[in-house]
């Protein structure tokens, strides 16, 4: 059996703009209803969301049938969380919080196996096909995706050293983080931030990486994508639902 292809990463790759939606609902069954409507790719939340390593793996499998393409973001930039992620079949991870090359290096290391990383090894998972993945442990990097989430002012100043670093296909600018970091919390939209954010993405695409975002804002998304942005996500469904219900409700008052 083969080494299954990462159709996201190519098109990273390939410069082919990737629309997705964040997903925090943490359930199989939504992330099913959304893989089939036509999104590029779905961000699988393990950071901010109630989603463990069980709830994770049948989100994987209800997306695994559909075009989409799964991105996971783990918990943290640890080695033993990317390992059981990786474990279970995600190809392609966000890793949030990174704020130096050092650490870039760090999560790119977690997902090699020795000698040129750290990843555990293990033969019959999920991700070898249960052993039957001819040469998984030499070629597994050559289809894994690794998004960085830089989300700080000092993370932003280090941008181009941390695109720099051997193995990241993308770097993500979280904007609700950033926006706090520079002293407005609880924005995404600042007309004092959103310039920079903007010309990051310039800055990842200039050092030959892929640039991503998520914005819920049409306007805003857009903004990203006309300066470069590569992997945007547009909207998430856990704000979805609850707005679109409280709009429904609002129509019988």
């Amino acid at each position: 059996m083969e080494l299954p292809q990462n159709a996201f990463k190519r098109s990273l790759k390939a410069n082919k703009p990737q629309i997705g939606l964040w997903s925090s609902l943490s359930s199989h069954y939504s992330v099913e209803i959304l893989a089939g409507a036509g999104y590029d790719w779905l961000l699988l939340d393990c950071e901010h969301s109630p989603n463990d390593l069980e709830s994770l793996l049948p989100q994987l499998q209800a997306c695994a049938p559909y075009p989409t393409s799964a991105v996971v973001r783990v918990p943290w930039n640890d080695m033993v969380n990317i390992k059981r992620v990786l474990d279970i079949g995600a190809q392609s991870l966000l890793i949030p919080y990174v704020c130096s090359a050092e650490e870039a290096n760090a999560a790119v290391a977690a997902t090699r196996y020795p000698p040129t990383g750290v990843r555990g090894v293990a033969g019959t998972t999920r991700a070898t096909r249960f052993g039957r993945v001819k040469d998984y442990a030499k070629r597994a990097h050559e289809e894994i995706c690794v998004l960085v989430q830089v989300e700080t002012k000092p993370a932003l100043d280090q941008l181009e050293a941390i695109c720099a670093v051997d193995g990241v296909d993308g770097v993500f600018i979280g904007p609700a983080d950033l926006h706090a970091s520079m002293g407005f919390p609880g924005e995404t939209s600042n007309p004092a931030i959103l310039p920079l954010i903007e010309e990051a993405m310039r800055r990842i695409r200039k050092a030959g990486k892929a640039p991503g975002y998520l914005s819920p804002v049409e306007a805003d998304a857009r903004r990203m994508l006309a300066a470069g942005c590569t992997f945007c996500a547009v909207g998430a469904d856990v704000g979805l639902l609850a707005r679109n219900a409280e709009a429904l409700r609002a129509k019988f008052n």
